[in-house]
C-alpha cells in the first residue's frame, strides 16, 4: 500500500479546509436507523464525507451487499467523534501508528494519549453505541477484518 496517494493528499487538504467537504448526508441518513443517524450526525464533516465515499464504493463493488454492511460503512469511523477533530493529531497518529504505545480503551484521556486511544480503539467506541448487532460487529471489526464484510470494509477503507 502506497503511503502517499492522490486520494490521501486530497483528504489531507480537506483536513485543513473542511469547507471543501461535501458529504451526501441525505443519501446516508436515508439508509441509517435512528440511533445510527445520531452517530453519523455526531461525526465531523470530514469523517462523514469519508464514510459516505467508503459506503458508496462498497455498494459499487458489491451491489448485493446486505443493508447492515452498507450502514456499517456509513458509520465505521463514528467512534472518532468521542474526541474533537484535530488534523495534526490525526496526521501524527497515522504516520506513527506502528510505534504507538499500548493504550487501554478506557478511561478516555486527553492529549496525545487520547489521540492514540481514538486511533486504536475507535471501532470499539462506535460498536459499543450501535444497537443492531450485525452493524455493530462489522464496525467493531473493520480494522481487524475478521468477518467477510468487515474484511471488505477494511479493504475499501484502505483505498481512501
Amino acid at each position: 500500500m502506497a503511503l502517499v496517494t492522490k486520494k490521501r493528499l486530497i483528504r489531507l487538504a480537506k483536513g485543513f479546509f473542511p469547507a471543501l467537504c461535501r458529504p451526501d448526508d441525505a443519501w446516508a441518513l436515508a439508509r441509517l436507523a435512528p440511533d445510527e443517524a445520531a452517530l453519523y450526525r455526531a461525526m465531523d464533516v470530514r469523517d462523514r464525507e469519508h464514510n459516505v465515499a467508503v459506503a458508496r464504493r462498497l455498494v459499487e463493488r458489491w451491489p448485493d451487499a446486505p443493508d447492515c454492511a452498507v450502514r456499517a460503512a456509513l458509520i465505521h469511523d463514528a467512534g472518532k467523534a468521542v474526541r474533537p477533530y484535530n488534523v495534526w493529531e490525526r496526521v501524527f497518529t497515522a504516520l506513527f501508528e506502528r510505534w504507538a504505545p499500548a493504550v487501554e480503551p478506557y478511561p478516555l484521556r486527553g492529549g496525545l494519549a487520547g489521540a492514540w486511544q481514538v486511533r486504536r480503539h475507535h471501532p470499539r467506541y462506535a460498536a459499543d453505541r450501535i444497537a443492531d448487532p450485525c452493524v455493530a460487529r462489522i464496525v467493531g471489526e473493520h480494522h481487524a477484518g475478521t468477518t467477510p464484510w468487515a474484511a471488505r470494509l477494511r479493504e475499501i477503507d484502505a483505498e481512501f
